[in-house]
């Protein structure tokens, strides 16, 4: 699934295509999705101009004067940018085709059809999907304070606690686990017995392992590909997410694997305490 920096690359690979643009149509090939597309979409955004794109957690926000396209990408989704006269052929899986007045197309593909495309006309704050997230992890109030707050009273386990929208966005699974292995700190340890050095740590680490992921291009495990259509490379940088029975890169133990809350956690039981 893409994470944080995987939707981050696509904003800023998408943004200076579809800023200040107008949209000459919507074509929807396929409107079911995780949720239906909705049938009047070409009705609100044809003939419109695109304000910015902005990304709240792992949701693509296309702003307009009178509202907002919100793109999820789902499990498999990816947004391409095809300029005029050379845009392919439409493939099994090119769900939705946004063409702008300049012959500019930004095509959805998304083969689980897990993503979502999304009008609202109200107050982002509060739309349902974003009204109850925590705070954006590379933004300045995603700090020590608030990080030992958010966790003074919880008992589960520290990975489940990051990858908790509630707590913070966007910290998802491979994010988690580098995180975590760069602090020292054991994926099952509670999240209220990580100390505050340790959380002050923890936040340095979580923005500089997505600040770093974000550079790379983000990570390709199966599908995932930016506007370019290039693989992000992210992965080559692991520490242990996926490196289970591997050597550890500091020590030269055997990283671990095991389950937690039904995600894969990897961790190196030498490093990580």
């Amino acid at each position: 699934m893409p994470e944080l920096p995987e939707v981050e690359t696509t904003r800023r690979g998408v943004a200076p295509f579809l800023n200040a643009q107008i949209v000459d149509h919507v074509i929807i090939r396929q409107s079911k999705l995780r949720w239906p597309i909705p049938t009047d979409l070409n009705e609100h955004i044809g003939g419109c101009q695109i304000e910015k794109v902005e990304r709240r957690a792992k949701y693509l926000l296309i702003h307009f004067a009178h509202g907002v396209v919100l793109v999820h990408l789902g499990m498999s989704g990816s947004l391409r940018v095809f300029e005029a006269g050379q845009i392919p052929e439409v493939g099994k899986h090119d769900h939705v085709d946004m063409v702008l007045r300049n012959g500019t197309v930004l095509r959805y593909h998304d083969p689980r059809r897990f993503g979502a495309w999304l009008w609202y006309s109200g107050a982002l704050e509060h739309h349902p999907l974003l009204n109850k997230l925590g705070p954006e992890p590379l933004l300045p109030e995603f700090n020590r304070i608030y990080l030992q707050d958010a966790l003074k009273t919880q008992k589960r386990a520290i990975k489940l606690a990051l990858m908790d929208n509630h707590v913070v966005v966007g910290v998802g699974n491979i994010y988690a686990n580098e995180a975590l292995f760069r602090c020292g700190i054991l994926p099952t340890r509670p999240a209220n017995q990580v100390n505050i050095d340790e959380i002050e740590k923890l936040v340095i680490e979580i923005k500089q392992v997505l600040t770093q992921a974000i550079a790379a291009g983000g990570s390709t495990l199966r599908d995932f590909v930016n506007s370019d259509g290039k693989s992000g490379y992210f992965q080559q940088q692991y520490f242990v997410y996926g490196r289970d029975n591997e050597t550890c890169h500091r020590c030269a133990g055997l990283i671990h694997k095991i389950v937690i809350g039904q995600r894969s956690s990897f961790y190196c039981p030498l490093c990580q305490q």
